[in-house]
């Protein structure tokens, strides 16, 4: 333990900072999901189409990185405190990848999850999330 000791403390303050910043990104992100998300495989046209393609492409690349990032996280809070699974959610969907729609479905149907998404959601003052029965 003596010999890692820098490695150890570096752990425990991304730990703790990745707690603190879940706490406040998080529930906002999951009120910036539409309530009809889950409903249908037919996404809304993005309003990026319009965009010149270079800053398009930037946005693009942008949003899949922060997905990397935040699906990352939510692995490391697996292990440490923090909002593992819904981390990963969130990452995913921020992410784009073939068979998204069907993997965000089945970790969203998990009960637990979807009320407190839901939850977090009241709080915002937002709709629940809908599912198909």
């Amino acid at each position: 333990m003596a010999e890692h000791e820098m490695l150890l403390g570096f752990i425990a303050f991304a730990s703790l900072f990745l707690f603190i910043v879940t706490l406040f990104v998080l529930p906002w992100l999951v009120a910036q999901i539409p309530s009809d998300y889950f409903l249908t495989k037919r996404r809304r046209p993005a309003q990026w189409k319009q965009v010149h393609p270079l800053l398009r492409y930037a946005v693009l690349v942008l949003k899949n990185l922060a997905g990397v990032i935040i699906f990352l996280a939510g692995i490391a809070m697996l292990l440490t405190p923090g909002q593992g699974l819904l981390s990963i959610l969130l990452g995913l969907m921020l992410m784009d990848y073939p068979g998204k729609f069907q993997l965000e479905r089945q970790i969203i149907t998990r009960l637990k999850l979807l009320r407190f998404m839901n939850w977090l959601r009241r709080r915002q003052k937002k709709p629940p999330l809908l599912l198909e029965p």
